[in-house]
Order: C-alpha cells, then structure tokens, then sequence
C-alpha cells in the first residue's frame, strides 16, 4: 500500500481510534508451497493495550493447514470508502473538466503473528473479549468451558490470537490539495450525501483543519 506523506496518521492514537470502530476485515495467509494464499473475512476484536487482534473460526475452515505452514499474517481493513469526480478536485485556476477523478479512503493493514487457540478455558476466555466488543449492552451468557449454553459449542471452533508486529495506515482525503478545493469536496460530499459520504467528509474536515 503507497503512503504519501499526506496521507499518513497524524499519530498512532488516530488510525487506533478508527480501528476501534472498523472491527471487520480480511485475513490473509499465505498458503503452503505452491497453494495459493488464503483470504478470510472475519470480525475481529482489537485492543491497543496488548497490542493484539483476536477472533475465532470453525475448525473446518481450510485457513488452519495455512497458518500452521505460516503464521506470519496480515489483517486489513479499509472502509469510508468514496468516489470523487474529476470536477471537484481541479484547483480554482484549472477547468473542471481537467480535475483527477480520484478515490478516498481509510485502511489499516496489521501485520500479526498467529496463534491458534484450542484451549477450552482459553477459547471461552478469548470469546468473551470479542462478545464484550461487539456486544458490551449484555444480553447473552458468558461462556465457559464445559459449562451450558456454549461450554459444548466449544470444540467446533478454534481461537485466533494475532500479534501486532507492524502496522500500516492511510487516510487519503485530499491531504495534498489546496484549502479551496477541500471546502469545495466536502461541500459536494454533503450535497450527495451517499453511503459513506458523510465519515469520508468527517475524515476530510478533521485532517484539513486538525
């Protein structure tokens, strides 16, 4: 993934805070000698404290013979995704008709190394941080190896415990362009009000003013 100086995080604090809530991405793996590598979407939780991502999948899944082979990962995420016509980035001394059409997003690449979980204390413990994620009202058991109402479910998965080695971010906002033509985006951003429209402007008016 390029980087450009303008489209780097201010601070770690920044692309932790958007990781904190993008919490679905894709896996990859490099598969054994002459497989190709495996792509897994998944839910993940993050913690920034430890430095680690964890998540679970079912034991039939072909990723562990991967990861078994190779333990070295990359978690990416990348979502306030948006297309920019070409009008509304051309500077005010340019025709709108020469403007660069152009994509924004946020991503997050975590390079980890993978431990597999197969511990029933382990695994409950390990789905318990990712329920208080993803769920932190309540309304659901705990689990608990050996315990109802998951204590059973437990062997038909297997934990992932992935250590953050090395990080890769990107906010491409339009760092580079000038003060004018960033008002006249996210002017335009509100007006088509897509999708992914509104936390794309949000992005660009926190990196033009910040």
């Amino acid at each position: 993934m390029l980087i450009h100086p303008w489209d780097a995080p201010r601070e770690d604090a920044e692309w932790q805070r958007w990781l904190s809530s993008h919490d679905f991405g894709h896996l990859a793996v490099n598969g054994p000698p002459g497989e190709p590598p495996f792509v897994q979407p998944l839910h993940f939780a993050y913690d920034a404290g430890c430095g680690e991502a964890v998540t679970h999948l079912a034991r039939p899944n072909p990723l562990w013979a991967a990861l078994e082979a190779n333990p070295q990962v990359l978690l990416s995420v990348v979502d306030d995704y948006v297309y920019v016509p070409g009008p509304w980035q051309a500077e005010p001394d340019t025709p709108p008709e020469h403007g660069v059409p152009t994509s924004f997003y946020a991503a997050v690449q975590l390079r980890c190394t993978a431990r597999v979980v197969d511990d029933p204390r382990e695994k409950a413990e390990l789905l318990n941080r990712q329920l208080g994620h993803f769920q932190p009202e309540g309304g659901s058991a705990r689990a608990a190896a050996g315990e109802a109402p998951y204590g059973r479910l437990l062997s038909g998965i297997r934990g992932l415990r992935l250590e953050v080695t090395g990080v890769r971010a990107k906010f491409k906002y339009a760092g580079k362009r000038s003060a004018q033509v960033q008002d006249r985006i996210a002017s335009a951003l509100a007006d088509r009000d897509g999708p992914r429209d509104a936390p794309a402007r949000e992005h660009l008016l926190r990196r033009s003013t910040g």
